[in-house]
């Protein structure tokens, strides 16, 4: 800052900051790892959080009417039911794997610097885990 003759101060200019990567028009995030890491984590944990919800109230059926435990359990039994499964396992994989990554992240210096590059090893041993998963338990599904 400068005084000027008359006492006044004078600021320096603001200056603009410079651009980075840019934000898809229409939304606040960028798109990288971190971001779609972030999301997913929340989407698959409320994923399973519901699916446990479901699961402990028809499991609590079987106290109130076995006829009605039995009705429900028949339900789960469709090939739909079978698509479901492969979606929850799917979710469950990720979240346990991301979770696993935001622990070597938190714990330790040396995780942080190297964060995409976990994502990515995420998303491989997930896809590993799916392919080796899904073509079992549909056969399984659909031989029924």
């Amino acid at each position: 800052m400068t005084v000027e003759s008359g006492g006044a101060v004078k600021a320096p200019p603001i200056e603009t900051p410079k651009r980075g990567l840019r934000a898809p028009a229409g939304t606040l995030y960028r798109g990288t790892e971190g971001m779609w890491s972030w999301v997913l984590h929340r989407i698959t944990g409320t994923a399973i959080y519901f699916f446990l919800l479901v699961h402990i109230l028809d499991t609590a059926l079987i106290r109130v009417s076995p006829e009605a435990y039995n009705a429900v359990i028949s339900a789960y039994q469709t090939e739909i039911m079978g698509l479901g499964e492969v979606a929850l396992v799917g979710a469950i994989v990720f979240h346990a794997f991301n979770g696993l990554r935001i622990i070597l992240i938190d714990f330790w210096g040396w995780a942080t610097q190297h964060h995409r590059l976990m994502f990515w090893i995420v998303v491989g041993l997930w896809v590993v885990t799916m392919l080796a998963f899904t073509p079992r338990h549909l056969i399984n599904v659909f031989s029924h």
